[in-house]
């Protein structure tokens, strides 16, 4: 099984790991009772630090991505080192492919907290915050926490463009389980909107669209609702709104299209985007 687990070391991570995760992943997959294929594994460096020798990396950021019954699933984690890094992506690829094969079930909310927000992530008209809650505003619906972010504007690093899925909430939410996401863009075929799922209290699922609508009629997962549509801002706005609130992500309307679109803090700290193809 081993020799199927592609893995991919970014620059100052030692080539001895490899073959220690390719070992490790491959462990894990062979206990498991599904057709595990397409195995890739990504370990980068989040940051720098201070050190004797100078400058070296804060944190390790480790990826799996997989099709588990020709489901695909992603497992993402961030660490203090190496080791912390591959216990923890193994374990957390364990219990992503017991879920996705013993069938889905809402995950608990409040997760344990992450240094980093993972990929795509974004938020209601009234942004909210994933991780620990710090505070929160009752009225908007808007949680903080207490990560290092930067001060002032950062620049926008990392730009994605997606054809979006039309999918109902439900199929968005366990997508989003599915692939480690704390939040899910997709375009709702009831309302013909875009929309996001993203995990936030009190149930650990909420819904937004572009523009206000109900609530989805019967729905499987535990959603609750943003009653207003998500603002229309141009990116300048969107960075200036994220950065000024210390939030991690926001979901906002481009004002030209009207599709919706999601700013987001990166784990190496800067922001990325990701639009609604036109």
């Amino acid at each position: 099984m081993g020799e199927l687990v592609t893995v991919r070391l970014c620059e100052g991570i030692s080539r001895g790991f490899a073959a220690d995760a390719r070992a490790r992943i491959a462990a894990v997959v062979g206990g498991a009772d599904a057709l595990v294929e397409s195995l890739r594994v990504r370990v980068g460096t989040i940051g720098t630090a201070a050190s004797p020798g100078g400058a070296g990396p804060a944190g390790v950021l480790t990826q799996v991505n997989a099709e588990v019954d020709g489901r695909r699933i992603r497992v993402q984690e961030a660490a203090a080192d190496l080791g912390e890094a591959l216990d923890r992506i193994t374990e957390g690829l364990r219990v992503r492919m017991a879920a996705v094969t013993s069938g889905w079930a809402p995950r608990p909310w409040p997760r344990r907290t992450r240094s980093r927000m993972p990929l795509t992530a974004a938020a209601s008209a009234a942004p909210a915050a994933v991780a620990v809650p710090r505070a929160a505003d009752p009225d908007a619906g808007v949680a903080r926490v207490a990560l290092p972010y930067p001060v002032g504007p950062q620049p926008i690093v990392r730009r994605k463009r997606a054809q979006l899925v039309w999918c109902s909430p439900d199929a968005a939410a366990r997508t989003m389980d599915a692939m480690d996401f704390d939040i899910h863009l997709f375009t709702d075929p009831a309302t013909e909107t875009d929309a996001v799922v993203y995990r936030v209290g009190p149930t650990g699922y909420r819904l937004a669209r572009t523009v206000a609508a109900g609530p989805p009629s019967h729905p499987a997962v535990p959603l609750t609702l943003s009653p207003c549509g998500a603002p229309e801002l141009t990116e300048e706005q969107a960075v200036e709104r994220l950065t000024a609130a210390e939030l991690p992500y926001l979901f906002f309307a481009h004002p030209g299209s009207g599709r919706g679109r999601v700013l987001y803090r990166r784990f190496d700290g800067g922001l990325g985007l990701i639009a609604a193809a036109s």
